[in-house]
């Protein structure tokens, strides 16, 4: 079977599921495992590489009134790959190539391939996407299993946190402006020991106010921002540090506020979000 895949976490449940060799084409965000970084690439970006976080904003919200895409696929590279299964998403209208451009290219390809639109909101819909992946590709029993490693570890964080005082933790994916964590992202934190003050299990994230972070007042705050890096996170911080009231805040003057990797491990539904969950567990309760 030839795999395409159109979306960073779908990549790393086919790798998570032994179809390494399968895997013919990968997004241009996609770079987990390391190895397909090397493979052709089938999408490509409007969004320019030193755009502000403003500026990703506003190119986000004149794409959802406009229809504008973000990204776009590269039809002769998916031809030239001849797919048999193609692995793609429909949670969110602005992170890959939309769905319609999909269909529509899977018509005009000789050979037209399956595709699998992938939707989890929440964790068990995405460990369910795992098996549903699984199952189209073949390996239907070893992604059961592979599931049920993963259950395993979300079931030993969740023993040894239920006990634990739950501290309040505001969890953002975005700073500018700034926005609450949606969909698994609550999940993750209360499952750490946390409770996410802000935003609800299985919800969107949404814009959030200055005033609703202060009125918060988070025990400890989580910098986790959509598709950015730690290091790329850390370049907005100085927003946050000329809010007013930010020096008051209990997480600032405790000295937990924490910057990670949500690009690697919050952004994407799919294996790692698993160790998102053992990162956040350590952050809350790091004894």
């Amino acid at each position: 079977m030839r795999i395409v895949s159109l979306l960073p976490s779908a990549t790393e449940i086919v790798c998570g599921l032994g179809l390494e060799r399968q895997l013919v084409g990968v997004t241009h965000e996609c770079d987990e495992p390391a190895f397909v970084r090397a493979l052709p690439k089938v999408t490509r970006t409007l969004i320019p590489i030193d755009a502000t976080s403003r500026e990703i904003d506003a190119l986000v919200r004149e794409k959802l009134t406009s229809q504008r895409a973000l990204y776009s696929l590269d039809f002769e590279m998916l031809e030239s790959l001849d797919p048999d299964l193609i692995v793609t998403q429909t949670l969110c209208d602005v992170c890959a190539v939309a769905t319609e451009e999909v269909e529509a290219a899977a018509c005009r390809l000789p050979r037209r391939p399956r595709i699998v639109e992938l939707e989890p909101t929440n964790m068990a819909q995405v460990l369910e996407s795992i098996r549903a992946v699984g199952s189209l590709a073949g390996v239907a029993d070893f992604g059961k299993k592979y599931v049920r490693s993963l259950e395993d570890r979300i079931a030993r964080v969740r023993q040894r946190t239920s006990p634990l005082p739950k501290l309040g933790v505001v969890l953002l994916e975005w700073i500018d402006p700034p926005f609450s964590c949606g969909h698994w992202s609550p999940e993750l934190v209360e499952w750490a020991g946390g409770r996410e003050l802000l935003s609800k299990a299985g919800e969107r994230s949404r814009m959030l106010s200055w005033q609703e972070i202060l009125d918060a007042q988070p025990d400890v705050m989580i910098l986790a921002c959509c598709g950015y890096s730690a290091e790329r996170t850390q370049q907005d911080v100085p927003i946050l540090e000329a809010q007013s009231g930010w020096r008051d805040l209990p997480c600032v003057q405790s000295g937990r506020v924490h910057l990670v990797d949500g690009s690697a491990y919050f952004s994407r539904p799919g294996p790692r979000l698993v160790d998102s969950l053992e990162i956040l567990a350590d952050l809350l309760h790091p004894r």
